[in-house]
């Protein structure tokens, strides 16, 4: 019987994923990446090394956050590489900022020089900005080509290309001088110089450095399906592109909303609960040191409180009542802000319109519930001090509502970071004093 040392090794095989994991053929890359989201890290490694490295490295590039960089971080160096060779440079930097600097350096030394330099370019840039997150796979052509040059040259590098919505032409020190729709090129003459067709044409374009809310403002404003990026000397960078604007009017929305109540801005279910707490609960000790006001404003009128014990029961609705009128403020002054340019001018100007509308709608409620008090309890001041309380606490809401995030806007800090807890903070402490105060004034 032969020693079995002696027997060939029986070949490894690959690793293979489930069969109830694998993607269906022809799957897009973004529900490859919900799939790979609810997958164990080994299941994980066996689906990506099933699907073309491609459709791969566009999957892992669509995951939620958290989830990407649980994957990536725990990928062999050489793996990642090949990875992020795949990918194209905004989503390669955009990966490789989020992991650690360790791993995202013995990552880069894996990949070719070219795309090492072009993504290390990119990560430079600030997150937020323009820079940050345009894209360099674009389509650039020299001004003095003419049109039928031009679609030979763009045949000829399309395939390296993401999407050529647009042509951009730069001048032998690659100024940005112009730029052309596919459209324009297709329809041109085909000796037009390309320097001819852009001659009139009044150029858009940001700078690497401007806030990438801003330039979802020019994008949506202009009706651009991509805007090009320049330094200083309006040199051409790259594009951002509509598809990334959409990630970014989504996540802004998405960081507005979370950050009203101290969550935080980039937290999502799939976020470690360690995160979350992490991020929550510096606030949520603010919120009990603001408390603490309101419950000292009721320590103050105990002794009314026990002499008509039907106030404790109508704190609440006054409370209630001016902070959801806060709160309709609120949401659309940050609404305001996150959509158009800080104007110190309009902005207090629409406060003043949510100072009339608290105005109106507090007058209107405080007289129905006037009626309402008075019909419960037959007792006219009790009602009216109820109605007082109610109207003048709404006015208040509507005025913080609007006040707050430009106050913070005016400090430096975002308008909408846990602007909600500081706003249901005055609400409830002057609502509380206002009715107390008042039934102490008129009715004890």
């Amino acid at each position: 019987m032969p020693d079995k040392d002696l027997l060939p090794a029986e070949p490894q095989q690959e690793p293979v994923a489930p069969a109830e994991s694998l993607p269906p053929e022809g799957e897009h890359p973004a529900d490859t990446a919900d799939r790979l989201e609810n997958l164990e890290f080994n299941d994980q490694v066996r689906l990506i090394a099933s699907i073309p490295p491609r459709e791969a490295a566009e999957s892992i590039a669509e995951m939620e956050k958290h989830e990407r960089i649980d994957l990536m971080s725990q990928l062999t160096p050489d793996k990642a590489a090949d990875l992020i060779a795949e990918m194209s440079p905004d989503d390669a930097a955009d990966i490789l900022v989020e992991l650690d600097e360790d791993m995202a350096q013995r990552v880069l030394t894996r990949v070719g020089k070219r795309d090492a330099a072009e993504i290390r370019k990119l990560m430079r840039y600030e997150p937020d900005t323009a820079g940050g997150v345009m894209n360099t796979e674009i389509v650039v052509l020299d001004q003095k080509l003419t049109a039928d040059e031009a679609i030979k040259v763009i045949r000829s590098e399309i395939e390296d290309k993401e999407v050529p919505y647009y042509a951009y032409l730069v001048d032998e020190d690659d100024h940005l001088v112009g730029v052309l729709t596919m459209r324009d090129l297709i329809l041109a003459r085909p000796r037009k110089m390309l320097s001819d067709l852009v001659k009139s044409q009044i150029l858009v374009s940001v700078t690497f450095d401007v806030d990438k809310e801003e330039v979802a403002q020019l994008i949506g404003r202009y009706n651009f399906l991509a805007i090009p990026v320049v330094d200083y000397e309006e040199r051409l960078l790259g594009v951002v592109t509509h598809d990334d604007i959409i990630d970014i009017i989504h996540e802004e929305a998405t960081e507005d909303m979370q950050k009203m109540v101290g969550a935080a801005s980039d937290e999502t279910v799939d976020s470690p609960w360690t995160y979350s707490l992490v991020r929550r609960l510096p606030w949520l000790l603010v919120n009990v040191a603001n408390s603490s006001i309101s419950a000292w404003v009721v320590h103050l009128f105990e002794g009314t409180i026990a002499q008509m014990a039907i106030l404790a029961v109508l704190m609440p609705l006054v409370a209630n009542q001016a902070g959801n009128t806060g709160q309709q403020a609120l949401a659309v002054m940050i609404r305001q802000l996150a959509l158009e340019k800080f104007d110190r001018r309009k902005s207090w100007v629409a406060v003043l319109r949510e100072l009339k509308i608290g105005l109106v709608s507090g007058a209107v409620i405080s007289v129905l519930v006037l009626a309402a008090v008075y019909a419960l309890t037959r007792s006219i001041h009790l009602a009216e001090v109820m109605g007082l309380a109610m109207g003048l606490d709404m006015l208040l809401g509507a005025l913080a509502g609007a006040s707050i995030p430009l106050i913070l806007k005016e400090l430096g800090r975002d308008p909408a970071q846990a602007s909600s807890i500081f706003l249901t903070t005055l609400t409830d402490s002057t609502g509380f004093f206002l009715l107390l105060g008042l039934a102490q004034l008129f009715l004890i």
